[in-house]
């Protein structure tokens, strides 16, 4: 299918995207949730193939299929795998139906002024050139405000669509994702510095270029519908932020053109130690569950 099928797919489809982009910092703590502890691996290459078989099988699940998964975020080691022998981003297109997002970012700078920019990525125009030859569809990268603080909303913001029209470049499609802590005491008053920061660059944005933002779950129901809105905005996705799946939901169902894009709220409840009919049986009342949350708002 072409670009256009994809971003219609994202646009338009009834579903939510799937982030399974979990780093090398945060796998030991994603496989002891799945029920694999520390003492089952010896290296960084056995950990990493353990987290891509527990991917692999959350792809290949029944449940994981373009009506109710639109998209879904990898992180390079799963980009660079293979599901039943073929390319890990071509199977989630071709047999799944699941548009293909490649994590890009490589964390997080020390803070400053209440908040974390990302890390210097020297190698980012090679890693994208690997990413279109692989078949990705967009990018994701993120950065964090601890509190509501202009200059570090602004900084924040700023990098973040400077790193997005040099993915444009690439011919594919940036996730922006800001996201906000969500144990902060000014967490609404940094969601409205945080609004207008990504208004304004927005509008600067070149006719043709089209974004996509994935962003904390508000305080304030709707406080992102003008961006949901926005010429240059293909879509807006929620991360669910450390907020528990069953809150997560609520929130996100009173949130009007917002979809999912949950990581740890998508894989809550899966075992390693589960049957194949187990596991399949927990993760398709969870997609459900998602997806309601996803295309009530």
């Amino acid at each position: 299918m072409s670009k256009d099928q994809q971003t219609r797919q994202i646009a338009d489809g009834q579903g939510f995207i799937a982030a399974l982009d979990q780093s090398g910092g945060s796998t030991p703590k994603a496989l002891r949730l799945y029920g694999i502890e520390e003492d089952a691996y010896s290296s960084e290459a056995e950990m990493y193939g353990l987290i891509h078989d527990m991917r692999a099988r959350i792809i290949k699940s029944p449940a994981f299929n373009g009506e109710k998964v639109v998209g879904a975020i990898l992180f390079e080691r799963t980009m660079d795998g293979e599901i039943d022998g073929t390319p890990t981003a071509r199977y989630l297109w071709d047999k799944c139906g699941v548009v293909p997002f490649l994590k890009v970012d490589k964390g997080l700078a020390d803070p400053e002024d209440g908040a974390k920019v990302m890390k210097p990525m020297p190698d980012l125009d090679a890693l994208l050139e690997k990413a279109v030859a692989h078949g990705i569809y967009g990018t994701k990268m993120r950065s964090v405000i601890d509190a509501a603080n202009p200059a570090g909303v602004r900084a924040v913001v700023a990098q973040q669509f400077e790193v997005a029209r040099q993915i444009l470049g690439h011919g594919l499609v940036p996730i922006i994702e800001p996201e906000v802590t969500i144990s902060i005491a000014d967490k609404a008053e940094a969601e409205d510095l945080l609004l207008a920061a990504i208004r304004a660059e927005l509008d600067a944005l070149e006719p043709g270029q089209e974004v996509m933002l994935k962003l904390t779950l508000p305080e304030n129901d709707n406080q992102y519908k003008a961006l949901v809105d926005h010429a240059r905005v293909i879509k807006v996705v929620a991360l669910s932020g450390g907020y528990p799946r069953d809150e997560a939901n609520a929130r996100l169902s009173r949130q009007s053109g917002m979809i999912a894009s949950f990581s740890r709220a998508l894989t809550e409840g899966l075992s390693a130690q589960q049957s194949d009919d187990e596991f399949d049986a927990v993760l398709a009342e969870t997609v459900a569950q998602i997806h309601r949350a996803s295309v009530s708002g």
